[in-house]
This record gives C-alpha cells, structure tokens and sequence, in this order.
C-alpha cells in the first residue's frame, strides 16, 4: 500500500510540473524578435515555437510568425510576446529559455533547453 503512495505521488509531481512548466523570453530576445516582427509587417503576430526531425543532433528548433494560435496549443507569455507551442512539441521544449547576443562571433538566438541530452555546436539541434 505504501508503494502505491509513493507511486500515486510521483505521477501527480509530474503531472504538476508538465502543467506548470514555460517557454520563457529573456528581454534581449523579445526585442529582437519584435524588431523582426516589424520589420516583416507582423507587429500583431505570435511567436511559434517548434521542433522538428533533423540537424546534426536529430532535432531542429523553428521559430515562425503567425496571426493565430491553434485549438490545441499551450500558450505562454513572457515580457511582453506571446509564445505558443503545439502539444508534441512541447514534450521537448518544457522550461526552455529564449534568449538573443548580438555579439559578433557568436550572436543570435540562443535556445536553453534543460530537456536536450546532446546539443550540436551551432545551438539549433538537440536530442533527448
């Protein structure tokens, strides 16, 4: 009976921090991505975010622009931006971290992803 407990426990932990986790933005990241947005004519858009089979480490992150949000989709927000991912995504991308350098040699986006075993050299491929 006890192990039942345990067991009842550690399944309602994990339910809980599925449900709670984020995507988040750092503040350099959102400007940037709102920069872009302007730039290409979607001030009013959201942010998607995704990953998809490929790059030298068996998956790829994407971003993209869209003017809505799906019926299925987790919906976050983070200083100011909108961020919505689909549900298999999000298996992968629980509690990842947004964030943009501009520095020279190595800038850009940056993805912090806590669930990826293995990243390639460049960032935009993990496996887990």
């Amino acid at each position: 009976m006890k192990k039942q407990i345990t067991e009842d426990k550690k399944i309602q932990e994990q339910q809980n921090n599925f449900n709670n986790a984020l995507i988040t933005a750092t503040e350099g990241a959102v400007r940037r991505l709102k920069s872009v947005m302007k730039a290409d004519g979607k001030d009013n858009h959201i942010l998607r975010m995704s990953v998809e089979g490929g790059g030298c480490s068996g998956m790829t992150y994407k971003m993209d622009f869209e003017d809505k949000k799906l019926e299925f989709d987790k919906t976050f927000e983070s200083n100011g931006l909108t961020i919505v991912c689909d549900l298999k995504s999000w298996l992968y991308l629980q509690n990842v971290e947004i964030d943009y350098s501009d520095d020279l040699l190595n800038g850009g986006f940056k993805i912090k992803n806590p669930n990826a075993e293995r990243t390639c050299g460049c960032g935009t491929s993990f496996s887990a």
